[in-house]
């Protein structure tokens, strides 16, 4: 069994799998897991939160270390019913040799999606294609981080073996290909990237200037790729240094939740009815959202195909009416006929 898989396998392994919540939860508020605290994951969520209030839906958002973590998170007791993660995570978890894991990603579904994250590989001119990454050393990223994570993916997909995967941040991995320690590097954000904005300044200083003149960002066209990702293109009108533009593909930063459709205990209900209202308010208010959130809210197109992610039931239904909730309705019918309760004019016979 090849490292890279063996990786994986460890990784996901860390991955536990008990129960999507207590079906006894009572909390009326829903728990949305993002990012970093300085990121845009959590700048979305915070607009979400604010534009929620119009339907008196309180979301209470929460910063993360990314994907992994967030589905960690949403598959485990807290509260944490959505998530914002990258699009290719569902890919990810159906190629795992888990069967946890593969039950995990049929569980996830699309609420919506929002902007495209461009996969960056920079590389050494000496990688002229993906392929060529076979036996180099590569820098992916954290572990559990998005860096990694598409890393991985994109790796598995094509069957390309690395012969040496560096655990490296994207400053030090941009750094370790300059200096020739490392042969390519991943780096997924949406352009343009400040880091690599700066790398262009290293042509005003003669001793850097040689290192720019030996690096490049790699084509990422292959058609196993195309399969799961958009297509993206990287160009001077991104980073100056640029001479030409190349071709390469994105990650779509998605809402995301579990499948609350498939049962009718009151948590379940309740989380649905919760969705619907999340769906109904986010399409009303993306004119503010665009306007007033996040910049990248300008990019978001709400009916925007995903492929391989199935849509989530919920928060394409209507609400339900304020006074006659499914779920008040349903938790006072169990409480009574559990506590044998008097109902107005007759009296439950004991069993």
């Amino acid at each position: 069994m090849n490292r890279l898989l063996i990786g994986c396998l460890l990784f996901l392994s860390s991955l536990t799998v008990p129960a999507v919540a207590a079906d006894n939860a009572n909390d009326q508020q829903i728990g949305m897991v993002t990012g970093s605290r300085t990121g845009t994951y959590i700048q979305f969520g915070n607009d979400i939160a604010g534009v929620a209030k119009a339907v008196r839906l309180d979301i209470l958002v929460k910063d993360s270390q990314g994907s992994i973590d967030n589905i960690k998170r949403m598959n485990s007791r807290e509260n944490a019913a959505l998530g914002i993660v990258q699009s290719d995570v569902l890919g990810f978890l159906s190629r795992s040799e888990s069967p946890e894991m593969r039950q995990v990603a049929g569980r996830l579904r699309l609420i919506f999606p929002f902007y495209n994250e461009e996969i960056h590989l920079f590389a050494k001119k000496s990688i002229q294609s993906f392929s060529d990454l076979q036996g180099k050393r590569v820098a992916v990223g954290e572990p559990g981080s998005g860096n990694w994570l598409t890393a991985m993916n994109l790796l598995q997909i094509t069957g390309v073996k690395p012969a040496e995967l560096l655990n490296l941040p994207p400053l030090q991995g941009v750094t370790a290909v300059l200096k020739g320690e490392a042969d390519a590097m991943f780096y997924v954000a949406g352009k343009p990237v400040s880091l690599f904005t700066k790398v262009g300044n290293l042509i005003d200083r003669p001793e850097f200037a040689v290192m720019l003149a030996n690096v490049h960002f790699v084509p990422l066209d292959d058609p196993r790729m195309l399969r799961e990702y958009p297509v993206a293109r990287i160009g001077k009108a991104d980073y100056d240094w640029l001479a030409t533009d190349t071709p390469t593909i994105a990650v779509k930063a998605v809402l995301m939740s579990f499948d609350f459709s498939g049962k009718q205990t009151p948590y379940f209900v309740q989380r649905c009815q919760q969705l619907a209202q999340l769906g109904q308010v986010i399409r009303a208010h993306l004119g503010q959202l665009r306007q007033t959130g996040h910049a990248k809210w300008k990019e978001v197109n709400l009916d925007e195909k995903v492929e391989s992610w199935p849509l989530d039931s919920c928060s394409r239904r209507e609400p339900a009416k304020a006074g006659g909730s499914n779920v008040d309705l349903t938790r006072e019918l169990e409480k009574m006929l559990l506590n044998q309760q008097e109902w107005p004019g007759r009296r439950i016979p004991a069993a």
